[in-house]
Parts: structure tokens; sequence; C-alpha cells
């Protein structure tokens, strides 16, 4: 590094790019060793600066033979002496006659250590071995016909888009400074071969909920995809820490949901496997975010509102890589309705009613209340409109909430003339996609049983 210094500081000199007396600050030297080396240089160029003894080998060195005997002669110890009781060997058995220093020196080179060496020193002798061997993969490597490849593992291609529209959805959530003084989640979808927005929703946290909108919207505006393509590590892969919740599990949920409707779920921790939704986030970010400020946008649901007409613009503008198509029929919305529910297990508590979101439910079958027994297992529909169902024992009820207080007091209040008769509420039928014998089949299928969940303590 010094010569190399003093090569480049001289060559300077010598094309007139730096003085003589400024060479002499920085080099340490006086003026008149400086234009030594100026003419030192005009006469053998950059090998003037190269160190007389490079390459040699000292006089003193011991040769590359005995260094050799030396290691072999300490590999071939069954049992491994000390660097000092060896030492003693070579001078008795060998007359080779070496400090015990010099032998430690040797032996380490070969990346041999004493048998009493301390912690600290294996250490170090393990980083030698690790940096040795990477250089050895390496020089291997450069050796290659291609020595600028990439590992394998390591590449992620560009890819053409599909050809089809709704043959590939990638979908993924944004979370930013939107709009007003906090931070919300944009859930968005985007067609792979379009380049299309086909769905989008603000949530204030990254949920279940904000991608089933997005689905929902999906099926009523353009139809059935073939595939999804999802983010692995984002909630189709959460499970809240210390929790068995049937609930929580949303890659089940939602991966139920696509079961049903015959869409391919996948998803992937790598984000140049979904670049598309990605670059969308960025491009959204950047322009979205100042429209929403324009507007004055303060709520989520005015965000979600304004949302529909930016979508269409943004559409018109950027999308429209091709019209072709793949999109199926979806199903009718009633039962979109059901099939874009969450689902929890509970049991009938004391009281005859099960908790849900905070809240108690009571079965009815058209207005009679039904009471089961304690502890009955059921399993909570919560329907994509709300609506909460009951299953128990593969039969399928409407729920009754129980309210905090009585709406009229029959002590203190006057009675209330007799209202109309109350609509009877609408029961899914047993084919219901979410009744509990589909849904232990499709656990079973991924390998998951509601035991398992139960069991489960931690995510």
């Amino acid at each position: 590094m010094n010569g190399t210094n003093k090569y480049l500081v001289i060559k300077a000199v010598a094309e007139q790019k730096k003085t003589k007396k400024r060479a002499a600050v920085e080099l340490g030297l006086s003026p008149r060793q400086i234009n030594r080396l100026v003419n030192a240089y005009a006469e053998k160029g950059k090998a003037a600066f190269v160190h007389g003894n490079k390459g040699k080998i000292p006089q003193h060195a011991i040769p590359k033979e005995i260094k050799e005997t030396i290691v072999a002669l300490y590999r071939a110890y069954e049992i491994a002496p000390n660097i000092v009781h060896f030492t003693e060997h070579l001078k008795e058995q060998h007359q080779l006659q070496y400090s015990d220093t010099t032998i430690r020196s040797v032996l380490s080179e070969a990346l041999i250590l004493s048998p009493k060496a301390q912690r600290k020193t294996r250490r170090e002798m393990k980083k030698k071995i690790n940096a040795r061997t990477k250089k050895k993969e390496e020089d291997e490597f450069s050796n290659l016909p291609h020595a600028s490849l990439e590992e394998p593992e390591k590449v992620h291609p560009s890819r053409p888009r599909k050809k089809y529209q709704g043959e590939l959805i990638q979908m993924d959530a944004s979370s930013y400074n939107w709009f007003g003084k906090g931070t919300t989640h944009l859930h968005l979808a985007i067609d792979d071969a379009s380049g299309n927005i086909v769905g989008a929703y603000f949530d204030m946290e990254e949920t279940l909920n904000g991608y089933y909108r997005v689905l929902h919207q999906i099926l009523t505006k353009h139809g059935l995809p073939a595939a999804i393509l999802t983010d692995k590590r984002t909630v189709f892969t959460y499970r809240q820490k210390n929790t068995h919740k049937l609930e929580e599990d949303s890659y089940t949920q939602f991966g139920f949901a696509c079961h049903q409707l015959g869409i391919t779920l996948s998803s992937t921790s790598i984000p140049q496997s979904k670049g598309r939704i990605e670059r969308l986030n960025a491009t959204v970010q950047s322009r979205l975010s100042v429209d929403l400020h324009q507007k004055n946008i303060q709520t989520i649901e005015e965000a979600n509102a304004f949302l529909k007409r930016w979508v269409t613009a943004f559409n018109r503008k950027f999308g429209g890589k091709t019209a072709e198509t793949v999109f199926e029929k979806s199903p009718v919305s009633s039962k979109l309705n059901l099939i874009l529910a969450r689902v929890a297990t509970r049991k009938i508590d004391a009281g005859h009613h099960i908790k849900f979101q905070k809240n108690y439910y009571l079965p009815i079958k058209g207005v009679e209340k039904l009471y089961f027994t304690r502890n009955s297992e059921a399993l909570v529909i919560e329907a994509f409109d709300g609506k909460i169902y009951i299953n128990i024992d593969n039969q399928i009820y409407a729920t009754e909430k129980l309210l905090d207080h009585e709406r009229i007091s029959s002590e203190f209040d006057e009675p209330m003339p007799q209202e109309k008769k109350e609509r009877r509420q609408y029961i899914p039928p047993q084919s219901h996609p979410w009744k509990l014998a589909s849904f232990n089949q499709y656990l079973r299928r991924i390998g998951k049983t509601l035991e398992e969940y139960e069991a489960e303590k931690t995510a």
C-alpha cells in the first residue's frame, strides 16, 4: 500500500498535476528524495516502486520441505502432543532444532492447534479456517468458464406478464400515512397481465376483512380469477402470539374461501416474486397520498369512497395492457356473502349463549329460542354482511344478540304499541360452504385439524 501511494503521487508530479513541494509534504520526504523518485519513475515506470525484497524468501526462513516434514510428523501421532513436547521430540528424534514458538507458527499455518490451546485461540483458528474455505470456493467459482454468473438460489430473473387478465392476481397491503395524522393500511390487488388495479380498500390494520373486501371487489366487478399470489409474511400466515384461536389463522380462513371458489392461492416471502404489486405500492404511495391531501380527506370512510373514482382514473392511464381475459362468472351475491365469511370455534356457556367479538349470541330457529347444553361445540360463522350464524351438530341456526339492557321496563315503562311482526331471519341451507363437516375435510386435506388448533399454545 505504501509503494502504491508513492507511485500515484510521483506519477502526478511527473505529469505536472502536482508540485514537488506538495508531494514532499504528502509522502513525508525531502525534496531531494522526491527528485530521486521522479527520476526512477522516468527510467523504470511503476516497477521503480516495488520493494526489492518482494517475492524473495528470507535467508533465515524455514525451507518449505522442512515445514511439510514437521506437519507430517505431527499428524502421524495418534495422540497429539502439546507444542513444547512435540518440539522436544523433533530435537531428540529428528535433529530438527527450532523453538516451540516457530513450531507453533508452522503448525498454525497448516491450521493445526495444540490440544491445550485456549478458547480464544480456537475461535481465531475457526475464523481462519472459514476464511480459507470461503476463499477456496471463490477461487473455484472464478475458474469457471463464466465467472460472472450468479448463484442459482440468489437469482430472481424478470419474467413477462401473464397473457390473460385473471390468470394471476397479486395482493399486498401498504402501511403508510395516507391521510390525516395516523398510519393506515391500503389493501391492493393488481392483475398481472393488464396492470389494472382490480381491488383496493383502506383499513386501520392489515386484516382478513381488508383482503375479503378486495376479493369481493374482484369477484363482483371482474369475476373469478385463476390464481392469487400473496405475501407470506403478512395477514395470510399471521397468528397472534400466545393464542390458538381458529379465527386468528386467517390463512386458513382466506385459503378455504379461495378453495370454495376454485381459486389457486399461493404465497411467497420473496418480494421479487411479486414485483408487480411491490412496484404498484411505491407508485400509489407517491400519487394517491397527494390526491387525498388535496381533497382534504381525513376519515377512512371518505378515503374508501374516493378510492373508487381514483382507481378508475389510474387504470385508464396506466392499465389496459391486454384485453383478453380468463375471468370466470362469479357466484351470486347471496352465495358470496356466505363464502367470504369468518369462522371461529366456541362452546356454549352457562347462560346458553356463545361469546363472539365481545357480544353474546343465542341460537334461534324462526322465533323459537334454542338452549343447548353447556360446553356444546359450536362453529360461529360471521357472514360478509356481518350477520352471525351458528353451526351445531352440522345444523345451521340464525342468532339473536343479547342486549346490554332491556329496551322496555315492564315495571316503569308504558307498554309500547304493537310493532309489525319481525320478518323471519334467513337461515343458510345445509349446503352452506362453512358447514363443519366440509371445513374439517378441508383442514385434513391441508394437514390441520380443529383439535390441533385447540392444542397449540404458541404461534
